[in-house]
């Protein structure tokens, strides 16, 4: 949420002061629309990667304290659980070698961290879900030592009433309670922002939910859970579980979850900020001293904080952000779909994918959102992070006859979406030489049939093979991604399996 806010308890009238102050940001909101105060196009992006702690074992380390400490820069931070950090990378100008420059500043911050974290025998692992694991880490104890996080745990945990249910059923089936939001912190992903103007927030927000499928599919990197094989991205549906307010009736009802995809197309960020009021009851009634209209009425720029903090407890897969940059307000879509790793370049093809597709998606005289419904959208996300880089999605068809049919997602892609973006970093300015490097990678992936999941699940089976226990074979697995993560070669040209051992002698 990147909000300081302090533990306590609160009270009824907290929850009704609270609830008047959303309303009066969002008339904030309005009317900053409706004078046209947000800031022009800068054709910035900006990027946030979570990263997990483990040792040389491969076993999960709890001390992101202490090496935060051994860091000490502001780029790193806490995340949910004592085994994350989280790195943010300043905002870029879309253009140029920005891609080259991005993946030589994130390794550089990476290889710094990964010696910092050294020092105290741990190393930084991005992945989407450490595969080494275990319901015993997941649990409060082990949230990170800040208040926010813990006000939060138990906000959750007050609405909802009773323990977590986690069922998720894949190539193997996990069930099983969780007293905490703890298992939340398993989800580590990369964050693409993207600001963009009031006008085109609508375009982008809708061509980003078309395309999620998609990045899934190619970028699926979180296979394991609690040692049990389940989605190719099991990030999604333990995410929703894990900070699921819903006791069984509720959900019996249709009441909606915090974690979403959504249920409509939009015609302007205003309708995103207005159905969080709508349907969500705040988890944080924390209240900001200003008076958002007030400061309108003589000519500032109010800072929402209400309105800011609630959406920052929405979890929706694309998700509007308002912020605020040298006194003057902007919109930003903020991409949260992708798992974390496995390499820089992987991270960097799959934001140069993104950010290229959406532009062209979203400047079609036709766009597909006016030719696939919104459920068919969501249907293919929840495909594809079942069947990773095998889903099959539903994608309009081209040409005069219309429709959509079902088509393999690498077909997708490799035919239809790479070309667009393939233009769409064209528009933005990018060099030939960058979005060739990177887009090629996708191209590769896709012609293999190889990403992050593929590779994890491919090699744990043949440490299985070779007569590893389950428990050996993930903790085998976790360390080889970890030698390949830091050679840093992207994970389509990584060898499957285990090296073989060298012969003493």
């Amino acid at each position: 949420m990147g909000e300081k806010v302090v533990a306590g308890t609160f009270g009824l009238s907290d929850r009704q002061r609270h609830r008047d102050k959303l309303r009066q940001c969002l008339t904030g909101l309005e009317r900053l629309l409706e004078e046209k105060r947000f800031d022009r196009p800068k054709n910035l992006m900006g990027l946030e990667i979570e990263l997990n702690l483990a040792g040389p074992d491969g076993m999960p380390r709890m001390m992101n304290g202490q090496v935060l400490e051994r860091i000490a820069s502001r780029d790193f931070q806490t995340e949910l659980a004592m085994f994350n950090l989280e790195v943010n990378i300043a905002p870029h100008r879309l253009g140029g070698r920005v891609f080259d420059r991005l993946a030589e500043e994130i390794r550089t911050s990476l290889a710094y961290a990964h010696r910092k974290a050294s020092e105290v025998d741990a190393g930084i692992v991005m992945i989407g879900i450490l595969p080494t694991l275990g319901q015993d880490d997941l649990v409060s104890s082990n949230l990170s030592d800040v208040d926010r996080y813990t006000l939060l745990n138990d906000q959750i945990v007050a609405a909802r009433g009773e323990d977590f249910a986690l069922d998720i059923d894949g190539v193997e089936r996990l069930v099983c309670r969780s007293a905490s939001i703890a298992p939340e912190a398993a989800c580590t992903s990369v964050q693409l922002h993207l600001q963009v103007t009031p006008g085109r927030f609508a375009a982008v927000w809708n061509a980003a939910q078309a395309v999620a499928a998609a990045q899934v599919a190619i970028g699926a990197n979180s296979p394991f859970l609690f040692g049990r094989e389940l989605w190719r991205e099991s990030r999604p549906p333990l995410f929703q579980q894990s900070t699921d307010t819903r006791p069984p009736e509720l959900q019996a009802q249709g009441v909606r979850p915090r974690t979403w995809f959504g249920e409509r197309w939009v015609t302007s960020a205003y309708d995103l900020f207005e159905e969080n009021l709508r349907f969500f009851p705040p988890l944080l009634p924390i209240c900001d001293d200003e008076d958002p209209l007030g400061v309108l009425d003589a000519g500032g720029v109010p800072r929402l904080a209400e309105l800011v903090l609630h959406n920052g407890t929405v979890y929706r897969w694309n998700r509007p952000v308002y912020g605020i940059a040298d006194g003057v307000p902007h919109l930003r879509v903020e991409n949260r779909v992708l798992p974390a790793g496995p390499t820089v370049t992987d991270v960097i093809a799959n934001a140069a994918f993104y950010y290229g597709v959406v532009r062209a998606l979203a400047e079609e005289q036709r766009p597909v959102w006016t030719r696939m419904s919104f459920e068919a959208a969501a249907a293919n996300f929840d495909e594809a992070c079942r069947h990773g880089i095998d889903a099959r999605l539903e994608w309009p068809r081209r040409g005069r006859h219309g429709g959509t049919a079902q088509v393999d997602a690498v077909t997708l892609v490799r035919d239809e979406l790479l070309p667009l973006a393939a233009a769409g970093l064209d528009a933005w300015g990018v060099e030939p030489a960058d979005r060739d490097f990177y887009l090629g990678v996708i191209e590769d992936r896709c012609r293999l049939r190889v990403n992050g999941a593929t590779w994890q699940a491919d090699t744990f089976h043949r440490a299985l093979e070779k007569g590893l226990s389950r428990e050996a074979a993930l903790a085998a697995t976790t360390r080889r991604y970890g030698e390949l993560m830091h050679l840093g070669e992207p994970v389509h040209t990584w060898p499957v399996g285990l090296p073989e051992p060298v012969p003493l002698g």
